[in-house]
């Protein structure tokens, strides 16, 4: 935070003043004191200059900046005016990476300087110092700036040391007193009238948000200051990076391609060309995470192409790293790529960037094996398998992989299923350590090949059982997904928080081309620290064993468990009857995604346009076809039976009740087996029902009172008492719950998915907040049984949050579904509950008996509800 106060009187005091409230204003005042010359007299030149220097950095130009500061501090004709010159430049100095020279500029103005502009002296050798990575000594400076400030009564110099002093302490990790410094720094900045100095706080403590792990937090709080720079006209598109980085994290892959994209625009603009490098390789790694592989090529090369202009190696080879992970991800297998992944994986090594050096490296050996090469293959994933041994969770789990990778090549299966185990070992005690909240994508990704991988042996063993347990292997714990909000522990927020940092640090260390051999040691041991804390976390810590063949068996009696597999480009199945296990190959998974997207396309025309002749054609033709596919090899063996459906990849969203094999019958989807054992071993709690409407939705408030008559004692919520707060409170404990509203699902992130209540939206991942889950959720919501899909079939939104918490099952759609056809499925289902029926029975008889007596739009609302969990 810049300096911008100063002795002396009249028109350029009054630019300085000016500086962060009207940068543009306080240039134009400035101006007229130096149209004066020397008559001005030479504080006032010099302080004229101070402030067009400052308003220049605040609008980004930092060359202009520091051409006006030079001239202020040659201006000046007293030492103070000169110490308090020599202040700013050294804080814009250090915004423009000269951190040496800067430190000098503000302690030879220190001297000179007493009572309250010693403090603001000491405030800006404490930004420096905090540039410059001496993070214990920026802030004892930035303390004793405070202190400065209230003993001289300056409340301004109190607000921007506090603003500093709690932004960094958010970037250490250090959670005491950080909000309370960024809070008070914003309501001083806001009396003072000062709007974007307390917007520039309240951006902070959006970064605080996020540094903490209070995700949702940082979003509304971004999303909130965007506004307030917006109103106030002052561009600040470098803290776009900030976002973009959040964003990636979660990761919301849509918003951040959207951030990305602004910032590359918005910095290219104003000619910010350090910073634009950096966003054209954000843009480059949201585009791949979004599958747009041209667009992460493209924006790889432009990033790599200026980082070598500006002299910055490191960030150079790791933007050549994304541009030659989109080149293989569209299927290029060439000698030309083998040696520019060779080549790039040593440089990788070289600048210090272990982890991307791995990754070029193992796709380098699959690339070797693609092209005939075993020799060379088995030499490259030779070297990666030495990371097995040592480094992060995520690195050693690679190294495993690649020495599984090595062991197939020379033909020992078993040698390579073992190190497949050992990998994925390594990855889920992390995992669950920490509740998946630090590891990224690309860390769920390399679990999903480990288990790949272990699902090719098996199905080329033609081992049903094995099939099963690798399938499962990494679904076991799928339902761990990342959590939006920080975790509860204190401990364990200040470990995560310091992990936070030290790789921030790392980063920093291997960017500037120096050693970080300790970093590296500090972040494994910090890692451990993490995973011993997490044991004494209730529900953490443990690894999930995926069931065997009789477990299931015994817990399914007479129901039959379908498991769906992607292996390779074919869809097979896992079916588990009356304690035995067959494997069985159903054909293309292409095909089944084809023919779930067209069913799916039919059903959601037939329900909201009326197009029934056309639309119920071309839903019963698609039925049919997918039908076929998936059931005509398992017909025999199904019978009649109830069904326990564990879908892959997109046929997560299937209306399963639709297929001819599952109409009338009750079927239950689970995201894994395990998860379905799990859920269906637990009791049901026996707190009175609840029942909810969200605004905008007259027929969802009908559906309430009419369906309070079938469930008398229930709780309602409705009209202003249907808030966030009031749900989650009530859903602990609950029997049964019957939420009636709007929803939206969020394909990027399904935790940010939505339903609309009375104080706005209630997102998935808060109703993590709620301590005992109720026992079966029925939305009655536009899609809100639909998941989206982490790497291993992880599925998210409000089907993973329920089952996660411990709810037993979720009768959800994955259609848009009209109200009044609604109300009256809705109406008969809970009628058959209330009987005795079980959801999935209820679902599958209400189904049958509304297809008997509606129209295709009325058979299409009742298909588009699924039974999730344990029915």
């Amino acid at each position: 935070m810049p300096d911008s106060t100063g002795s002396g009187a009249g028109t350029a005091q009054a630019a300085l003043d000016a500086v962060q409230r009207y940068p543009r204003e306080a240039i134009a005042i400035a101006q007229r004191v130096l149209a004066a010359g020397p008559a001005a007299g030479a504080d006032e030149r010099s302080t004229a200059e101070r402030a067009v220097g400052l308003a220049l950095r605040e609008l980004n130009d930092l060359p202009g900046a520091l051409r006006h500061l030079r001239r202020a501090v040659r201006a000046a004709g007293t030492p103070r005016t000169r110490a308090l010159a020599r202040m700013s430049l050294g804080y814009v100095l250090a915004n423009a990476g000269h951190t040496a020279a800067a430190l000098r500029a503000v302690t030879a103005a220190l001297p000179q300087l007493v009572g309250a502009d010693a403090g603001r002296a000491r405030m800006q050798r404490g930004v420096v110092l905090h540039y410059r990575g001496r993070y214990d000594e920026a802030v004892r400076d930035y303390g004793l700036a405070v202190d400065i400030a209230l003993r001289e009564g300056d409340l301004l110099l109190e607000a921007r040391a506090r603003n500093n002093r709690g932004l960094l302490n958010a970037h250490r990790g250090a959670a005491g007193g950080t909000d309370d410094d960024l809070s008070r720094a914003a309501a001083a900045f806001q009396r003072l009238g000062l709007d974007l100095a307390a917007a520039d706080a309240r951006w902070n403590r959006g970064i605080a948000a996020g540094q903490r792990g209070d995700i949702a937090g940082a979003l509304r709080c971004f999303a909130a200051v965007d506004e307030e720079y917006r109103r106030l006209a002052v561009p600040r598109p470098a803290l776009l990076l900030d976002r973009v980085e959040l964003l990636l994290s979660v990761p919301l892959v849509d918003e951040a391609v959207v951030v990305a994209t602004a910032a590359v625009r918005e910095l290219g603009r104003r000619g910010m060309a350090s910073d634009l490098a950096e966003a054209l390789l954000a843009r480059a790694r949201a585009a791949l995470l979004a599958g747009d592989l041209d667009t992460a090529t493209e924006a790889a090369a432009a990033a790599r192409a200026r980082f070598r202009r500006q002299g910055r190696p490191t960030w150079a080879a790791f933007a050549r790293h994304v541009e030659l992970r989109a080149e293989y991800r569209r299927g290029t297998r060439s000698a030309r790529l083998l040696t520019a992944m060779a080549r790039t994986a040593d440089q990788l090594d070289g600048t210090g960037w272990p982890g991307p050096a791995l990754t070029t490296r193992i796709e380098a050996g699959l690339v070797a094996a693609a092209l005939g090469r075993p020799g060379r293959a088995r030499n490259l994933l030779a070297v990666a398998a030495r990371a097995r041994r040592r480094g992060t969770a995520d690195r050693r789990a690679q190294g495993w992989y690649a020495l599984a990778l090595s062991r197939r090549l020379g033909g020992d299966e078993p040698g390579a299923a073992r190190a497949l185990r050992r990998g994925l070992a390594v990855l889920d005690r992390h995992r669950v350590s920490l509740g998946a909240t630090e590891l990224r994508a690309h860390s769920g990704a390399y679990g999903q090949e480990l288990a790949a991988e272990g699902l090719d042996i098996a199905v080329r063993a033609g081992a049903p059982a094995r099939v099963l347990a690798w399938a499962e292997r990494w679904r076991a714990n799928a339902l761990r997904a990342r959590p939006a909000r920080p975790p509860a522990d204190p401990d364990l927020v200040a470990a995560l928080a310091e992990l936070r940092l030290v790789s921030g640090l790392l980063e920093d260390e291997v960017l500037a081309g120096r050693p970080a051999t300790a970093l590296r040691g500090r972040q494994a041991r910090l890692e451990q620290h993490i995973r011993d804390l997490a044991r004494r976390v209730p529900g953490g810590g443990v690894v999930l064993a995926p069931p065997g063949v009789g477990a299931l068996a015994a817990r399914l009696g007479s129901r039959v468990l379908v498991e769906l597999v992607a292996h390779g480009d074919r869809i097979r199945a896992v079916l588990v009857r009356d304690g035995r296990a067959s494997l069985h190959d159903l054909g293309p998974l292409a095909a089944a995604v084809d023919l779930a997207r067209r069913h799916r396309f039919a059903l959601r025309r037939l329900v909201t346009t009326g197009d029934e002749a056309a639309a119920r054609a071309g839903a019963g033709h698609a039925a049919t076809a997918l039908d076929r596919l998936l059931f005509a090899p398992l017909r025999p063996r199904l019978a009649d039976r109830a069904l326990v459906i564990v879908p892959v990849g997109a046929l997560h969203a299937v209306p399963w009740s639709a297929l001819p094999t599952c109409a009338g019958r009750p079927v239950t989807v689970a995201p894994s087996a395990t998860a379905w054992l799990g859920a269906d071993r637990r009791e049901l709690p026996i707190g009175p029902p609840v029942l909810a409407a969200g605004p905008r939705l007259p027929a969802g408030h009908l559906e309430v009172r009419r369906l309070a008559q079938v469930l008398p004692g229930a709780r309602r919520l409705t009209g202003p008492d249907a808030t966030a707060a009031a749900l989650t409170a009530a859903l602990d404990g609950a029997g049964l719950v019957h939420i009636a509203a709007h929803g939206t699902f969020r394909a990027d992130n399904p935790q940010f998915s939505t339903l609309e209540l009375a104080d706005g939206p209630l997102f998935a991942h808060e109703w993590e907040a709620v301590a005992r889950p109720p026992g079966c959720v029925v939305l009655s919501a536009c899609d809100s049984g639909l998941t989206g899909l982490r790497p291993g079939d992880e599925v998210m939104g409000f089907t993973a949050v329920l089952l996660a918490l411990g709810a037993r099952c979720l009768i959800a759609t994955v259609l848009p579904v009209p109200a009044e056809p609604t109300t009256a499925l809705m109406l008969d289902l809970h009628a058959r509950m209330r009987t005795g029926a079980g959801p999935a029975r209820a679902l599958a008889d209400a189904q049958r008996a509304f297809g008997a007596a509606g129209d295709g739009p009325a058979r299409a609302t009742a298909a588009a509800f699924v039974c999730f969990g344990a029915g």
